[in-house]
């Protein structure tokens, strides 16, 4: 990657790119070349739109002259005049742009290129590979087609120009990461491909195209969408706002009006000449990781610990959260902006998670390191050695977004174990308790609990009690260990004792005595989730 004091290749033209320029654009029609310089399309937009794509001709230093050099007629140098600002691509692949209200000039792709890779390097950000993405306000759609159907309407009739039919040119966008993709690859020392860094474009212009504003308002149910989103040029409200997220919607809009373009050539919104700007795009460079997840299963050994990070009224319930003993250890070991903590379900903050654990997910945002499979191991083992074993951690290791929606679909479908020591008002006898083995997969209704219910919807639920079995307790003759097997979202402490009634029948209705819930131990959640390291 490149450093502070290194610099990018300087973009020049040597012998070899002449030729290869020579033989490209030799094959271009002189008259059409002067006639798109007059109505203000830069070179490179000239080359697209003849559908040229080799990344040389758009990562040099291009000019006018250069053109004017391949044709014989030596008359053709004054009319070949580079425009200030595009009238196409509004200075995107002239590399001028806005940024804080000044105007910033690249003298060719390579220099944004440097700009972009010390912007990751500044960032701390660690790559393997990289995605460039791209977003330019849809006015550029609606003036490179605007063009094309000039060209046709004006040119159809030479010999030259039905080869070049409107599907062929190059887009802006395309075009632009053309000029980029091969020097990033070689500042940033990896490839370009589908992965987790993404470099982001975003071109936002403060002109409104008015076929996407007509287009917008004939639309039916459409409404102009008001952004809080502020760029180098001031604009109001009521413009279309071509920021990454908006122009995708407002691009579709262009894409729908245009689609009827050869059927349609007498729209009069296509026709030249283009509206006069000399307005250059704000440019926002935006360099971030995808989220990287790590799935595991954890353990809960104290009854004073929440899941998450609880507060209540200004008052923090228990001495700490498995969320925070977990995620505050993995983000600094990723270099992330924020975590968040996803888990199959949740057990009550006096409840202890045992057996195999329960499984669950870190979100890492914006890691700038992803860390190695022996790092993860040694970040398992730090958390499992901890001074107060509060928490401990199984098969934790980095997964994929996929993990997600596996642990989302097994939570909906899993059972769970659990061990409670019960109270019983009368004392069990051995028919009590062959009476509760014999039961399985017993329906059962339960509505909202009582303790719940200023958070809860008024509900009544059916669950399923699939089985339970009785252990005695060596010199107690009233309290006993209940092991039994439910439906994955079922109350426990409601079943135990009935909450008055709510839930119909508990354990204690069953057993026709008053039963109590005294400890509560989750000892088993089965689900195929990070079972294995």
């Amino acid at each position: 990657m490149t450093t502070e004091t290194e610099e990018a290749p300087q973009g020049t033209v040597n012998g070899d790119s002449v030729r290869a320029l020579y033989d490209v654009v030799r094959g271009f029609p002189c008259h059409a070349v002067i006639e798109l310089f007059s109505i203000g399309v830069c070179t490179r937009c000239i080359l697209r739109l003849f559908g040229v794509r080799e990344s040389v001709h758009y990562s040099s230093p291009l000019s006018p002259s250069m053109l004017s050099s391949v044709f014989s007629d030596s008359d053709i140098d004054g009319n070949l005049r580079e425009p200030v600002v595009c009238r196409i691509c509004l200075g995107i692949l002239q590399f001028t742009y806005c940024e804080d209200k000044k105007v910033v000039k690249k003298e060719s792709a390579n220099e944004l290129a440097v700009y972009i890779s010390n912007l990751i390097r500044e960032q701390g950000f660690e790559i393997d590979s990289f995605s460039l993405e791209v977003s330019i306000p849809p006015v550029i759609l609606e003036n490179e087609r605007s063009v094309w159907l000039h060209m046709k309407t004006k040119y159809e009739s030479e010999p030259w120009f039905p080869e070049k039919s409107l599907p062929e040119y190059i887009s802006a966008k395309d075009a632009l990461k053309i000029s980029l993709t091969e020097t990033l690859e070689t500042m940033l020392d990896c490839k370009s491909s589908i992965g987790t860094f993404r470099i982001r474009l975003t071109y936002t212009c403060p002109i409104s195209s008015k076929s996407v504003e007509n287009s917008g308002e004939e639309c039916h149910g459409c409404k102009r969408r008001k952004t809080g989103t502020h760029n180098a040029l001031d604009t109001s409200d009521d413009d279309i706002k071509c920021s990454g997220f908006l122009t995708s919607e407002a691009g579709a809009l262009v894409e729908s009006s245009f689609g009827s373009l050869q059927a349609n050539e007498s729209s009069t919104y296509l026709k030249l000449p283009l509206e006069q700007t000399n307005q250059l795009c704000c440019l926002e460079v935006l360099c971030y990781r995808t989220q990287i997840y790590f799935g595991g299963r954890y353990l809960k050994y104290s009854r004073n610990v929440s899941q998450t990070y609880w507060i209540i009224d200004d008052e923090r319930m228990g001495e700490a959260s498995v969320e925070e003993i977990i995620g505050t250890k993995i983000l600094p070991m990723c270099r992330g902006d924020n975590y968040k903590f996803h888990a199959a379900g949740r057990e009550d903050i006096d409840v202890r998670m045992l057996g195999s654990g329960r499984p669950f997910l870190v979100e890492v945002q914006n890691a700038r390191h992803v860390p190695s499979e022996e790092s993860v191991k040694n970040l398992q083992t730090k958390i499992n050695n901890l001074q107060n074993k509060l928490v401990g951690v199984k098969n934790l290791k980095l997964v994929g977004s996929q993990s997600w929606d596996l642990m989302r679909e097994g939570e909906a479908e899993k059972q769970k174990q659990y061990t409670a020591l019960v109270w019983t008002s009368r004392i069990l006898k051995d028919e009590d308790l062959q009476s509760i083995s014999s039961i399985k997969d017993m329906h059962i209704l339960q509505r909202t609990p009582i303790r719940v219910l200023h958070r809860r919807s008024p509900l009544q639920r059916e669950k399923i009690i699939h089985w339970m079995r009785v252990e005695r307790i060596i010199g107690s003759s009233q309290y006993f260990l209940l092991h039994l097997c439910t439906q994955a979202g079922t109350y426990i402490k409601e079943f135990v004792h009935g909450d008055l009634g709510r839930t119909q029948p508990s354990f204690g209705s069953i057993l026709g005595t008053r039963a109590e819930i005294l400890r509560l131990d989750v000892t088993d959640v089965k689900m195929d989730c990070f079972l294995t390291e």
